[in-house]
C-alpha cells in the first residue's frame, strides 16, 4: 500500500526544522520494516501576514510502501512521534493518505495549489478531509500546520512541485560530471534544462555549490541551465532559479 505522509509547522526558531523530523520519521518506519520511503519534498506555501510560520512556511512531504504495517498503526505512532518530537510553541499537522483510496484527487490538487496563494482555514482544510476520507490530526498548540500538512499531500499528488531535501553530493573531477555518472551516483532520474531540453548521457555539466534535485512528472529531476542559451555548456541551477519548485 502506497502512502503519503506530510507534516508541518513542527518547529520553533531554535529547533531542528520540520524536514530534519520528517527525516527522522521516515527512518523510524524504515527501521520498524514497516517499508521503505521515497526522498522528502519541501513544498512551498503562500506567505502572509495572517499566516503565522517559522521561517518560510513549508510542508515536508514523504512516500512509503507499507508492507508490514497497518494504516492505523502508522498514523498511532506518527501521531505520537509528532506529540513527543515537536518543538515547544509549534502548531504540529499530520496528514496520511493511502494514494490508492483518494477518489477525487482532483479536490486534493486544488487545495494545495490554493495554499500556495491563498490565505485558507483549518475547517477547509477538515471538511476536505473528512470528504476525501483522509487522516488530519493536530498534535499541540493552534494545531494550523493542519492547513500545510494537507496541501503538502496535494502538491505531492501533482508530481510537479517541491525540491528535494538535501543537497545532492557527487564525485566530479574539476566539478565537471557525465549525465550518466550523475545517474549512477544519486537518486536523479533525469537530467532536464530549465527550457526543457533533456540531456544525453554523454553531456557534461558543472556543478555549483549547493546541487539541489526536484519533483517533475513524478521523477527526482535535476535541472540545469546554459549561461549563454546555446546549449554548449550546462551548469546545475542556483538557490535563486529553483525558488519558484
Amino acid at each position: 500500500m502506497k502512502v503519503l505522509i506530510c507534516i508541518d509547522d513542527t518547529d520553533n526558531l531554535e529547533s531542528r526544522g520540520t524536514g530534519h523530523l520528517a527525516e527522522i520519521l521516515a527512518g523510524q518506519i524504515e527501521e520498524r520494516g514497516w517499508g521503505r520511503c521515497s526522498g522528502i519534498t519541501r513544498h512551498q506555501l503562500c506567505v502572509h501576514p495572517d499566516i503565522p510560520y517559522t521561517s518560510h512556511n513549508s510542508s515536508m512531504c514523504f512516500e512509503t510502501c507499507l508492507n508490514n504495517s497497518s494504516l492505523t498503526e502508522l498514523i498511532d505512532f506518527a501521531s505520537e512521534f509528532l506529540l513527543k518530537e515537536s518543538a515547544e510553541g509549534s502548531d504540529p499537522g499530520l496528514c496520511i493518505v493511502a494514494i490508492d483510496n483518494v477518489q477525487e484527487t482532483d479536490l486534493l490538487v486544488k487545495f494545495g495549489c490554493q495554499a500556495k496563494i491563498e490565505v485558507l482555514t483549518k475547517q477547509e482544510a477538515y471538511d476536505l478531509a473528512q470528504k476525501l476520507g483522509i487522516h488530519l490530526s493536530e498534535h499541540g498548540g493552534t494545531g494550523q500546520g493542519v492547513i500545510g500538512a494537507l496541501a503538502g499531500v496535494g502538491l505531492r499528488f501533482t508530481g510537479n512541485d517541491g525540491r528535494f531535501k538535501g543537497k545532492i553530493r557527487l564525485k566530479a573531477d574539476n566539478d565537471q560530471i557525465t549525465v550518466r555518472d550523475i545517474l549512477a551516483q544519486s537518486r536523479v532520474e533525469l537530467v532536464k534544462s530549465l527550457e526543457g531540453t533533456i540531456l544525453e548521457d554523454d553531456d557534461v555539466v558543472i556543478l555549483g555549490d549547493k546541487v539541489k534535485a526536484v519533483m517533475l512528472e513524478g521523477k527526482c529531476v535535476m535541472l540545469v541551465y546554459s549561461p549563454e542559451g546555446c546549449q554548449k555548456e550546462w551548469h546545475t541551477c542556483t538557490k535563486q532559479q529553483l525558488r519558484k519548485f
